[in-house]
């Protein structure tokens, strides 16, 4: 059995070796009809590293050829399917540009806004290439309003803006949770502007609520009156939104201690 086993591993590293060598003559080859074909082949094997040098050699010598817009149409797609969204995004778009009236033009742009879409990282990282692929797939959908494509493209701008909308809610909560009670309150609001279809609204308003409270509380005298009026207004923000809130105990509990502030004023 261990012999069996050796004999196999022998045969697959030959297999291999031999496969090496003849990739490496045929990159060294000067024939490109060879090298077009074969890469065509690695590709549809989904070997795309390999395809992707082969494509890479051909390309300026089919420029301007028929063959052009099937190698520019492989070529990015070899690096979408190595997962490299940056380098996918850019050459999907390039096809776009390079191909306008291509039958592909349309689906290589949608492509690019996609690879930009997965190229967002987790809501807690920096979120530069999230608000780019908001850009890109918005300017898919103004360029083709018509395509079938353009509800999945505005299903994938709203799993973004949701993305955008939690790293919002989780920066203004950290104010609130450092005690940063003004920035909280400021941030809160700029979440409710930013997202209105957010879905920690009521949360939120209970948290500006809650801030409010607190900075009126630890505010130095001549600045309490004004700030526990405030707390009024966001009680009432939050009871007009959600008047069997469940944070209502606590939010009655808040109002009576500060209209008892406001009476003492």
């Amino acid at each position: 059995m261990i012999k069996k086993a050796i004999y196999l591993l022998f045969v697959i590293v030959l297999i291999g070796l031999s496969s090496c060598g003849k990739y490496s003559k045929l990159l060294k080859s000067a024939d490109s009809n060879k090298k077009y074909e074969a890469a065509i082949k690695y590709y549809d094997s989904h070997d795309y590293y390999h395809a992707l040098q082969l494509f890479d050699d051909v390309i300026p010598v089919y420029r301007g050829k028929e063959q052009a817009e099937k190698i520019h149409y492989y070529y990015a797609y070899c690096y979408y399917g190595q997962s490299d969204w940056i380098m996918a995004s850019y050459h999907f778009k390039n096809f776009a540009k390079i191909f306008p009236n291509s039958k592909y033009a349309e689906e290589c742009l949608y492509m690019s806004a996609y690879s930009k879409y997965l190229d967002s990282p987790p809501h807690s990282l920096d979120q530069s290439s999230t608000y780019d692929a908001i850009k890109e797939l918005q300017l898919f959908i103004n360029f083709y309003p018509q395509s079938a494509r353009v509800e999945l493209a505005n299903k994938l701008i709203d799993d973004l803006r949701k993305k955008l909308n939690l790293k919002a809610y989780e920066i203004a909560k950290m104010y609130y949770k450092m005690e940063a009670y003004s920035s909280a309150q400021i941030a809160f609001q700029n979440v409710l502007k930013d997202y209105p279809e957010t879905l920690y609204k009521e949360e939120i308003l209970y948290l500006i609520l809650k801030s409010n409270f607190l900075y009126a509380k630890n505010s130095i005298e001549s600045k309490k009156k004004e700030r526990f009026q405030n707390v009024l207004k966001a009680y009432n923000e939050l009871i007009n939104n959600y008047p069997l809130t469940m944070y209502k105990g606590e939010a009655d509990s808040i109002l009576k201690e500060s209209q008892t502030e406001l009476v003492n004023k």
